[in-house]
């Protein structure tokens, strides 16, 4: 942020008086500024890409129609005929956090964190049925891109300037909803694979890890959307 010295100038009399004054140039942070536009728009690409992620794979698998269109998890769309959407969506969430650079070194590690992981479920098919070397690094990968992305509506979107506005309380409430929906998607999943197996066929049969990963991805991706001011903005970026 810059300042400018901005003459202001006053007629009294037709004699001017010219007063220099300290004002605040707001150019950096507003949507004059090309370079907010495209972190906006970034944002914006990475909330739509995580709602519309399930969707496209469940539409996908019914239009075709030759695999159930609800798998037991979203990692499981892998092995359909929906396995280029499933790598070519979270390739581009990838690419586009790898982009992300936020405010600090903080911001920018979680993202190449964050696209890492994404890369790794995208790349290390989910075991099916057997647990393999890959299914296990795309197992952690799943947990520690949603943990990043936990993180990132916790702690790094709720971060504020002193006296906040009234549109960036609202926005931190929502992020920490958000990222609270997260938290608890990824407990309830690692509860599933530490119940009993009969146990375990009776969720599948509800799709229990497929609602709660989609939760997780709804959740994820309102909080970008918001961060990318689709909703509940104001004239400075936060």
């Amino acid at each position: 942020m810059k300042i400018e010295f901005r003459k202001k100038e006053y007629r009294i009399k037709n004699i001017k008086y010219i007063r220099a004054s300290n004002i605040i140039n707001f150019t950096s942070v507003t949507k004059e500024n090309p370079m907010v536009i495209s972190y906006l728009g970034l944002r914006k690409a990475v909330g739509i890409l995580g709602i519309v992620f399930p969707v496209i794979l469940v539409l996908g698998v019914f239009i075709i129609g030759k695999d159930d269109a609800f798998q037991k998890s979203i990692s499981m769309y892998y092995h359909t005929h929906m396995r280029d959407a499933f790598v070519g969506i979270l390739s581009a969430v990838a690419l586009f956090l790898f982009s992300y650079t936020g405010y600090s070194w903080v911001d920018n590690l979680c993202g190449n964190l964050a696209a890492i992981f994404a890369l790794g479920v995208a790349f290390c098919p989910c075991p099916n049925p057997q647990f393999t070397i890959v299914g296990v690094i795309h197992l952690i990968s799943a947990l520690l891109f949603f943990l990043t992305l936990t993180y990132f509506s916790l702690f790094l979107f709720t971060k504020s300037k002193p006296n906040p506005t009234a549109r960036k309380k609202q926005r931190n409430i929502v992020y920490r909803i958000c990222g609270f929906v997260m938290l608890g998607c990824i407990v309830a999943i690692i509860i599933f694979f530490l119940l009993p197996s009969d146990l375990k066929v009776k969720l599948e049969a509800l799709h229990y890890v497929f609602w709660f990963e989609t939760i997780a991805l709804w959740s994820f991706g309102v909080s970008w959307l918001v961060k990318g001011e689709l909703i509940i903005k104001d004239d400075i970026v936060d």
